[in-house]
């Protein structure tokens, strides 16, 4: 009977919106950033994370980091960028509730790296968040992938390499998601959605 009464008071869905880093959260470098110097917010894209982080989403970054595993860049220095992101991104006003990256090389074929849904999958297994109910915003192939693999809706923001990815699915006869020109067009478009109008969701 507890336990029946403990679901009950906790019944409000547990949503995230995911967000890859690397052209979606900042520019993103063809050599990758190797830096703190070199990380360069998108144009409103810290305003943008204000924004969600005054809904009850969990905001979770998800991001491939395969300059770790080709030596460009140590773990230490990755985690060093992402605790100053989190802290630039707090003093705009948002917040980031979970980091998660792929350190490896797509030749070592690893679980994680996108498009595996793996990073989701741990995001929505420790925050006990409804994938289904869940975003994912990114720039590549591979976010609009791994989003599906895992139950999330997809959204692609042209920034990054967005524009080549929708230039890759249309090689691979691939279904485009939503598409937005960034972070900022996206998150006002998912505050407009309500977990009750499945007419918003992807088909």
């Amino acid at each position: 009977m507890c336990r029946f009464l403990a679901q009950h008071m906790d019944a409000r869905v547990k949503r995230a919106v995911f967000i890859d880093r690397d052209g979606v959260i900042n520019v993103n470098r063809p050599n990758n950033v190797t830096s703190w110097d070199e990380f360069i917010f998108e144009v409103g894209s810290l305003d943008a994370l204000a924004r969600l982080s005054a809904t009850d989403f969990y905001l979770i970054v998800v991001s491939n980091q395969s300059a770790i595993g080709r030596g460009q860049i140590s773990q230490a220095t990755v985690e060093t960028i992402h605790a100053q992101m989190r802290q630039a991104i707090e003093r705009g006003g948002g917040r980031i509730d979970r980091v998660y990256y792929c350190p490896h090389a797509p030749e070592e074929k690893c679980s994680c790296r996108k498009p595996s849904p793996e990073m989701l999958l741990r995001g929505g297994a420790e925050l006990g968040v409804a994938l289904q109910e869940s975003f994912f915003v990114g720039d590549w192939i591979d976010d609009v992938r791994a989003a599906r693999n895992a139950g999330a809706t997809p959204l692609l923001v042209r920034t990054g390499r967005g524009e080549r990815a929708l230039e890759e699915m249309q090689k691979v006869n691939m279904p485009p998601p939503r598409v937005f020109a960034n972070l900022a067009e996206a998150v006002e478009w998912i505050l407009t959605q309500t977990s009750d109008a499945p007419e918003n969701k992807e088909t």
